[in-house]
């Protein structure tokens, strides 16, 4: 058994965890949604001097939770690419401190793979291969899940990503931030076939659209619009429809995508990832697709959507049972394509 400790400041939240290969010993999530709110999104700035205040208390506050002391841990891991520099900076500082103070190895994580691995949280008994729909704030991704380290994005954003999207309307309906669940709870009360919107498919230059790769910039212009029309009509918009009718859209979009990626590479099983996977209307189209054409889809429970410590952990204890271990110079990069996870471990001694 390989337990860990693990550190994610990747965005707005200061987490820690101690996870045992696949189980969680304790986890500790301190949000900074209400520093950011007044602006409508994260402040780089503001982000990182938050993760220097409180990231001592929370990493003491995981091991203390987890019952283990320093004896009983093999790693420390960290998320260390991509998102905000100067936040991804204050996590790896932190646990290259504690790597060298307590004579551990440091296990660095790319973001996404923690993303991929919430689902192996969730069932335990997981084995690739298969299909990863990673929808989130910064990252809209269909990723072909080979083996602990070995990745294939098979189709992406071309624009705004979901979650990203999800923002964007909310302010336009003056929905506070963040804006996915603003939205999702909206919805519940909407007639999502209120008004007709566009998915956003990507044309090719030798004709026909991208099976896999989505846009949501063209949804947001067209809500935009509907939004400007309406107010000209009625002093009163109907929010609830306006959410419904937006969040049904990006949940079909999402849905063709994920099922033709999936019957396409022979895929029987589907994992999501990411905050947007706790959107209702997502689970309940990708649920009934799935199930439909005989496919097995696997949504972490809600704790494990948003950006959390136990998905780095989890992802980092099978990087570091294969013998993957990060220089001490590791660094923090804002940008890091998922292919490209294993340059973020030392090679092995001749």
């Amino acid at each position: 058994m390989t337990t860990v400790i693990a550190i994610e400041t990747s965005c707005d939240e200061t987490a820690a965890a101690v996870v045992k290969n696949r189980h969680i010993l304790s986890q500790v999530v301190a949000s900074q949604i209400a520093a950011h709110r007044p602006y409508g999104g994260v402040v780089p700035e503001v982000a990182s001097r938050q993760h220097v205040e409180i990231i001592n208390d929370v990493v003491a506050t995981a091991l203390q939770e987890s019952g283990l002391p320093w004896a009983e841990i093999d790693g420390i891991a960290v998320t260390c690419a991509p998102g905000l520099v100067g936040s991804l900076l204050v996590g790896v500082t932190a646990a290259k401190t504690l790597a060298m103070l307590h004579d551990k190895p440091l296990i660095g994580v790319h973001h996404l793979e923690g993303h991929i691995y919430a689902s192996y949280l969730q069932d335990p008994t997981l084995e690739p291969p298969f299909l990863c729909l990673l929808v989130s704030g910064g990252h809209t991704s269909l990723i072909y899940v080979k083996d602990c380290g070995h990745y294939q994005t098979l189709g992406q954003t071309r624009d705004d990503a979901a979650g990203e999207a999800f923002d964007k309307v909310a302010r336009l309906l003056g929905l506070p931030y963040p804006g996915g669940p603003a939205i999702d709870q909206l919805a519940q009360q909407g007639d999502p076939h209120a008004f007709a919107l566009p998915e956003g498919n990507i044309s090719l230059p030798q004709g026909g659209y991208h099976p896999y790769d989505s846009s949501f910039s063209g949804l947001k212009t067209a809500v935009l619009r509907l939004v400007q029309r309406l107010q000209q009509e009625s002093t009163d918009l109907p929010l609830a429809d306006l959410a419904a009718s937006f969040q049904m859209t990006v949940a079909r979009s999402l849905t063709r995508r994920t099922l033709a990626c999936a019957q396409d590479y022979a895929l029987q099983k589907i994992a999501v990832g990411g905050g947007v996977a706790a959107n209702r209307e997502l689970r309940r189209q990708l649920q009934e697709a799935a199930t439909a054409q005989g496919l097995q889809v696997l949504f972490p429970q809600m704790a494990l959507c948003t950006d959390n410590a136990a998905m780095i952990g989890c992802a980092a204890a099978a990087h570091l049972a294969c013998g993957h271990t990060s220089a001490s110079t590791l660094g923090a990069q804002s940008r890091l394509k998922i292919e490209d996870v294993m340059t973020l471990y030392a090679p092995e001694p001749i």
